[in-house]
């Protein structure tokens, strides 16, 4: 994610460049002229957006301190399979020349600037990052995608062959099927590669590490959670909930550029209460929750919502703002509604440290309950999104996870026929 301050005089400029690299409002064409996502086949998601608080004014309604004026951003991000630095390099070779008209809209980016270097320089990387489905690669979502739709076609042109015998003697037809076409190279099925073990030994440890380090500190904890809870409580009463409808113009700017597709991005940002208890307490409960994300809901499920591809949040500004961007299933209204009803929570827990939330009660409960309350304040710290790009458009987290399901099947050697049911079913 690089984040680089923006000449605001030439805002309106970049959109108009910005607007070209699209097939819809907000919706990029692949093969766009200034960046060709398609090129890049480890790119899941990418963005770019205009980082323009519209909320800075908050700080002075409700604590009657002076408005900040934080520098107007350009952000660029992407979500993609593999080393970083790999992927930047690869990025600058396909569109080197697109990303540098781009970033010259920066105030610090000169015609002589090292690119790779610039954007290393402004990466801001996430506090908490999660994954629906860590280690499923782009190649395996194309090539588990093309299986289905194979085997979709071959049990539809021929079902007669497909309906004799026992779901198991289905099943390994199927399967002698697809080896066949993988030997003729009309199908490519690449074998499942495991993590680097770099990256296996460091998951290891901070697996580890973090419940040593709790565990040495829970006395501590322990001694000043009353000090703690009485200080929580004290500022839950007295903090001013800001959660204006928000204007007709704003929610249109966002309509717009929403539901073109099965999946959906969405950015907002807002400012961090002010206040050492409230940074602190911000900065130590991301921490746990990117523990959490790390360790914990690798499949499928962030806590009981299945509907998101990729989420982070991400400090900007010495943490006194955060930026919250992710791709999801199906409309925002139905992503919040997710939310509000499964891990209510969990949304009070991080956005309750933000100025103008709704009023929690002991950080848990309340909050995002106020449903109604709770949609104008995300609606109205709620971005538009210059530049989307989706890899697998058309879809959704069910979609990979059944394809990687039809996938299994293939490679499973037997299965009952009450298994081989269930597997048929997916296809």
């Amino acid at each position: 994610m690089v984040v680089a301050p923006l000449d605001v005089n030439r805002t309106d400029e970049l959109r108009s460049l910005l607007a070209t690299m699209n097939r819809a409002p907000g919706t990029a064409n692949p093969e766009n002229e200034i960046i060709p996502f398609g090129r890049l086949e480890k790119l899941h998601f990418a963005r770019i957006l205009i980082l323009e608080d519209l909320t800075l004014d908050d700080i002075t309604v409700a604590y009657g301190l002076p408005r900040q004026n934080f520098p107007t951003y350009l952000t660029f991000l992407g979500d993609f399979d593999g080393d970083g630095d790999d992927f930047c390099r690869q990025m600058v070779a396909v569109a080197g020349e697109g990303l540098k008209r781009i970033f010259s809209y920066c105030v610090d980016f000169t015609p002589g600037t090292d690119l790779i270097r610039w954007m290393k320089q402004h990466e801001h990387r996430p506090a908490t990052m999660y994954v629906n489905w860590v280690g499923r690669s782009m190649q395996q979502i194309r090539e588990e995608n093309t299986l289905c739709q194979v085997l979709q076609k071959q049990m539809f042109e021929n079902g007669s062959v497909f309906q004799q015998g026992s779901p198991e003697e289905i099943r390994r037809a199927a399967q002698a099927f697809v080896r066949q076409e993988v030997n003729m190279r009309r199908l490519k099925l690449t074998s499942l590669r495991k993590a680097p073990l770099g990256w296996r030994i460091r998951n290891l440890l901070n697996l580890i590490f973090i419940p040593v380090l709790l565990l040495i500190l829970a006395p501590w904890f322990l001694l000043y959670l009353p000090i703690f809870l009485i200080q929580l409580r004290r500022r839950e009463k007295r903090d001013p909930v800001i959660a204006p409808r928000p204007s007709a113009e704003h929610v249109h700017r966002l309509a717009e550029i929403e539901d073109h597709d099965v999946t959906n991005q969405f950015t907002a940002m807002g400012s961090v209460k002010p206040g050492l208890f409230r940074r602190w307490l911000f900065i130590s409960l991301l921490w746990l929750i990117e523990y959490t994300t790390r360790h914990v809901y690798t499949r499928r499920y962030l806590a009981r919502v299945p509907s998101i591809h990729f989420a982070r949040w991400v400090y900007i500004d010495d943490k006194k703002r955060l930026v919250f961007c992710s791709n999801y299933d199906g409309s925002l209204e139905s992503y919040m509604d997710d939310f509000i009803n499964k891990v209510a929570f969990g949304l009070n827990v991080v956005f309750s440290n933000g100025i103008g939330y709704p009023q929690t009660n002991w950080l848990f409960s309340k909050g995002a309950k106020n449903e109604q309350q709770f949609k104008y304040y995300i609606r109205r710290h709620q971005l538009p999104t210059e530049v989307w790009y989706n890899g697998h458009r058309g879809l959704t987290n069910f979609d990979l996870f059944r394809n990687s399901q039809i996938r299994n099947g293939i490679d499973q050697q037997s299965m009952t026929n009450a298994e081989a049911a269930q597997w048929l079913a997916l296809i």
